[in-house]
């Protein structure tokens, strides 16, 4: 399948999509607390999606090939899953952390974007990962603009990730969006620069490392869905869905509640 360049109507409904995706996490972030079961956020997501936004959850019965129907209306990975966490009745406790993964359609496009939550107070080791991951995420937008290449994404994603001592999750990647779910390219969160597809304005990817504390390797649980470390290390992700402009980038799942970028970010 050909990568989409979007025009400037279809960026217009991509940056709506994002943006209340990104709310919908604004919107939980309050009820990431001890206690809370990830059923019970699932649920809280589902509605606000649904009654509020008007928005239809991507996730709910995407079925892949080769995969059941996905059962629930946003994945909730906790510790050591990595991704595709499937939301169900155990209770979160203090110290926990926790990626919610949120897809909204609105209008028939989407709007994909994940945060790291900790519950309670996080361990050091917790939140270096999670500070560490959302830094990773940013050195791979911060590649992005026309005549780059996919390989600088993840490249700079790779180097800081094992700079700091962590591993970088090789089977799961970021992937073009638009009025499909996953659309090409695949973006890749390691490798080397100056390779890949060259990248052109009006491609709208997500980029959304999985960065694990241990090593890299992964297995699948017998849900069908559910990723976690081998070595039962604690994993992190941050997602945001990005388009590619004339000059550079632009983030599109952005909201009120949103952390801000980090300090090596040129405004």
């Amino acid at each position: 399948m050909p990568i989409t360049i979007k025009s400037a109507e279809e960026i217009e409904k991509m940056r709506v999509a994002g943006r209340l995706a990104s709310e919908v996490l604004d919107y939980i972030a309050p009820f990431v607390q001890p206690g809370i079961t990830t059923d019970e956020l699932d649920k809280l997501c589902h509605d606000h999606m649904v009654d509020v936004q008007g928005c239809v959850p991507a996730p709910l019965n995407y079925a892949p090939p080769g995969h059941q129907p996905y059962p629930k209306s946003i994945c909730a990975s906790v510790n050591h899953q990595v991704c595709h966490g499937v939301p169900g009745g155990k209770k979160l406790r203090a110290g926990d952390i926790v990626n919610l993964d949120i897809t909204t359609i609105k209008d028939g496009w989407h709007g994909d974007t994940s945060r790291m939550f900790a519950v309670g107070a996080p361990s050091i080791l917790a939140k270096r990962l999670i500070d560490g991951t959302y830094d990773c995420m940013w050195k791979g937008i911060e590649q992005v603009k026309p005549g780059a290449h996919l390989g600088d994404i993840g490249h700079a994603i790779q180097q800081y990730a094992e700079a700091n001592g962590f591993s970088v999750v090789r089977e799961f990647c970021g992937h073009g969006i638009g009025s499909q779910f996953h659309e090409e390219p695949q973006v890749l969160h390691y490798g080397k620069p100056g390779t890949g597809v060259v990248l052109q304005a009006g491609m709208i990817f997500t980029i959304e490392p999985m960065i694990n504390a241990g090593r890299r390797d992964i297995r699948m649980l017998g849900d069908g869905w559910t990723v976690v470390t081998k070595d039962h290390s604690l994993s992190a992700q941050w997602e945001h869905t990005v388009l590619v402009t004339e000059t550079g980038y632009e983030v599109l799942t952005v909201s009120a509640g949103s952390p801000p970028p980090p300090a090596f970010i040129r405004p």
